[in-house]
């Protein structure tokens, strides 16, 4: 019996024979002008990550300048130096860890609830064109009306703790059924006809074409949420809490502790930093998983 000859040969003897490596490996060699673009971009992005160091620099720089030759009443502005010492007293005393933790949680609680209730809802406008076209007017009312008016009513109705959470739903669940629904007349209608003329049901639509085709957009529905959903959690607290930043800042306001204040403010901005990192890991991976990117 007579067997085909099997080729051995390995990397380093395909590069001595002159043949580049990475035609080894099926990929092309990347060309001079290719390789100076990547270069070129490298150079823009390090340029654009420096700039922005130097102006958060610049800004707390001119801060403690401004404070200390007295063009601005520390008392009212505080100052960067003061902010450093702030944060370490709360830090020790746990008082920080425990109202950002307090914060990071009612703001992922609101945010989950938030886009499940609200795709629940566009899920639904989109089944019933007639249940869409009459809450349509309800939704746009609602979406323009001032959420802050609403506290008291939620304070009265849920309490002091859940109103936290009645607020941040309030404020967010409206977008995002108004984004996702319009996400979801985005969908080629091509592909649901296509489907629609093979017998498939609207159960089938929607788990087949309708929801995965829908992925980049829940990701942007998902960003969006992040920024609303603290946004409501800090007015609840403002209303209504006992912990939380939002607490700290109305507390540091009442005692005249504008350092309490500004570091509450600071880690304000260092959690939705956190957060929209999280959204975009996730985001890529799911765009990963559903072939969105390669």
């Amino acid at each position: 019996m007579s067997s085909l000859p099997v080729r051995k040969s390995s990397v380093a003897a395909e590069a001595r024979q002159g043949q580049p490596v990475a035609l080894v490996y099926g990929h092309p060699p990347a060309s001079p002008q290719y390789a100076e673009y990547l270069r070129v971009e490298k150079r823009k992005l390090r340029l654009i990550r420096l700039s922005q160091l130097l102006l958060l620099v610049a800004f707390l720089g001119l801060w403690e300048l401004a404070a200390a030759w007295k063009w601005v009443d520390p008392m009212l502005t505080s100052r960067p130096s003061q902010l450093v010492a702030s944060f370490q007293e709360l830090a020790w005393q746990g008082q920080l860890v425990a109202h950002t933790w307090t914060t990071a949680l009612e703001t992922l609680i609101g945010i989950v609830v938030s886009m499940a209730l609200g795709t629940v809802i566009a899920v639904l406008f989109w089944w019933s064109a007639f249940a869409s076209k009459v809450l349509e007017p309800y939704m746009v009312v609602l979406n323009a009306l001032p959420k802050v008016a609403l506290g008291p009513i939620f304070y009265i109705w849920l309490g002091d703790r859940y109103s936290i959470y009645g607020m941040a739903m309030a404020i967010s669940v409206i977008v995002t059924i108004i984004m996702i629904e319009s996400g979801f007349k985005e969908i080629s209608r091509t592909k649901l006809k296509l489907m629609e003329s093979f017998g498939a049901t609207k159960g089938q639509m929607l788990r087949m074409v309708l929801l995965p085709a829908s992925i980049p957009n829940f990701i942007a529905t998902l960003k969006v949420n992040v920024g609303l959903t603290l946004v409501g959690v800090i007015m609840g607290e403002f209303l209504s809490s006992k912990a939380g930043l939002g607490y700290l800042i109305i507390y540091g306001g009442q005692v005249f502790q504008m350092n309490m204040v500004m570091v509450s403010i600071a880690m304000l901005a260092l959690l939705s930093i956190v957060l929209y990192g999280l959204v975009n890991l996730v985001g890529r991976y799911a765009k990963r998983k559903y072939h969105f990117e390669h």
